[in-house]
């Protein structure tokens, strides 16, 4: 096994691992609240025999809103894919009193990222965001400046 690269040195200076920037999640409490309360719904009414579908759901939804290096992502598993797998999964764990549990968590895991993949069909916006300015001004040197100029009117977007 060989060593760390030279620029990683956990003892050296700040011991954090620094965000890099590369991970973006644009997810929302509203739309996880229903996907969450839809899949528990889902897996509760069937006793866990369509968790796959739930699982689904979740993952597809997690995938829509997360972003590496400006890529989105998309998952790309079925729940009927899963499906098969899962009752087998769910009859070993019966018989064996839950200990074949510890081994269907690290197999949903790996499922899960096997069908992780960025997303082909989006493209990322180039545009620059609109800038607010006022009307009347000219746009000063220092942005803060904005905040200093109450006889101007916001709100309109700039070209």
């Amino acid at each position: 096994m060989s060593a760390p690269p030279a620029q990683f040195s956990p003892t050296k200076g700040n011991s954090v691992a620094r965000n890099s920037g590369r991970f973006h999640f644009d997810g929302g409490a509203g739309t996880y609240f229903g996907t969450a309360i839809l899949g528990a719904i889902v897996t509760v009414c069937t006793l866990g025999f369509c968790y796959p579908f739930a699982l689904v759901l979740r993952e597809r939804w997690k995938a829509k809103h997360s972003y590496i290096d400006g890529k989105r992502l998309t998952f790309t598993g079925s729940a009927m894919g899963l499906f098969g797998t899962w009752v087998k999964w769910l009859l070993l764990s019966f018989l064996t009193l839950g200990v074949y549990l510890f081994w269907i968590a690290p197999r949903i895991t790996k499922w899960k990222w096997e069908n992780t993949d960025f997303d082909p069909t989006w493209q990322q916006n180039t545009l620059p965001a609109p800038s607010l300015r006022p009307l009347s001004q000219s746009a000063p040197a220092d942005p803060m400046r904005q905040l200093d100029a109450p006889q101007a009117h916001w709100g309109t977007p700039t070209s």
